[in-house]
């Protein structure tokens, strides 16, 4: 079991966000969820900010646009996830780059993908 932070959660089921959520859960993965415009989902409190999440976080799973990530890339360095999985459509090189140099793994993968080939640890 991994603890794992999705940034850019959502209470929609049709955004990949809960849909990592919901199978993380099914994993047996514990999860913290970051959003701003969200107080629950699926009765899992939501952080607005990285600081406020307990620590520690193996994993970090990112699925919000790369041009929000520089909100919070020094609260992900301060944070020392092992790893950060750039999700389809959140890639950042300048992200990425910061990440590697602080020895945090910076993936680019889907998630869903690699849970369910049984990759994801």
């Amino acid at each position: 079991m991994q603890r794992v932070l999705i940034i850019g959660a959502s209470p929609k089921p049709d955004r990949y966000a809960y849909k990592a959520l919901k199978m993380l859960q099914e994993y047996g993965h514990e999860v913290s969820l970051l959003a701003p415009n969200w107080e629950t989902i699926n009765g899992l409190p939501v952080y607005r900010n990285i600081a406020d999440v307990p620590e520690p976080i193996d994993t970090v799973t990112l699925y919000v646009n790369p041009s929000r990530l520089g909100a919070y890339i020094d609260d992900l360095l301060s944070l020392k996830p092992r790893r950060v999985i750039f999700n389809p459509g959140t890639e950042s090189d300048e992200a990425a780059t910061q990440l590697v140099s602080q020895d945090i793994e910076a993936l680019e993968a889907c998630t869903l993908v690699l849970l369910r080939t049984e990759q994801f640890d």
